[in-house]
């Protein structure tokens, strides 16, 4: 099961990690990390959650993860000093600290954790290709539960009601769905009570036990 990096890094090494740079605030839809973009730095989430999506040719988007609290984003592009293969976006307002690639290559080798990174690195390709397979072939209702439930679950605040601020028609674009699919599903779980739709485009989840175990919303 895929787990964190603050849970795989030693808890004394990853406070040092964080010593390496100044918290900072994030809005939420704000882009932390885009595709294409060399790389100059990595990311250390400190609060909050943030999507990473892969953008295709035509400018369709998909949507690989989402990350919470705990983890450290886009530091494959500083090891191997290629272009950044995703994008992240801030799904709610977050907490980061931005580490120069320098830096955070420093503090690589001096405490020997390549091999670490990679391997993590590698629990993340394949977490992404089960959520693409589950695109590929899961229905529309089936596609979104799962992706609001990811979102719940990566959320700062994981208690009660859960504001998801991303509009219904990032959502579609996340999970290669029509808007009119998406208003559908989100539809059939409002008159549940399950959840809210937002006057700003978003939200509030409410039940996504119910939401995940009735995609169809027949409950």
């Amino acid at each position: 099961m895929y787990q964190p990096l603050v849970v795989v890094f030693d808890k004394v090494l990853w406070e040092k990690l964080r010593d390496l740079a100044p918290l900072r605030s994030r809005p939420a839809r704000s882009v932390l990390l885009r595709q294409g973009d060399p790389g100059t730095h990595v990311l250390l989430l400190e609060s909050g959650s943030a999507i990473v999506t892969l953008t295709g040719g035509k400018g369709e988007r998909t949507l690989l993860a989402v990350r919470g609290a705990g983890e450290l984003l886009g530091e494959l592009a500083v090891l191997d000093a290629q272009p950044r293969t995703a994008s992240v976006i801030a799904a709610e307002t977050c907490r980061v600290r931005v580490i120069p690639a320098p830096e955070f290559l420093g503090f690589v080798d001096e405490h020997r954790l390549t091999a670490l990174i990679l391997r993590h690195a590698i629990a993340r390709v394949r977490e992404a290709e089960a959520v693409r397979l589950e695109l590929a072939t899961a229905p529309v209702p089936a596609r979104l539960a799962s992706a609001l439930e990811r979102l719940v679950q990566s959320a700062s605040c994981t208690a009660g009601d859960i504001h998801v601020r991303l509009t219904q028609m990032e959502l579609s674009q996340l999970i290669g769905a029509s808007r009119n699919a998406v208003g559908t599903a989100i539809k059939a779980w409002r008159d549940h009570g399950w959840l809210e739709t937002e006057a700003g485009g978003g939200l509030l989840i409410r039940d996504i036990e119910r939401i995940k175990a009735h995609p169809l919303g027949r409950g």
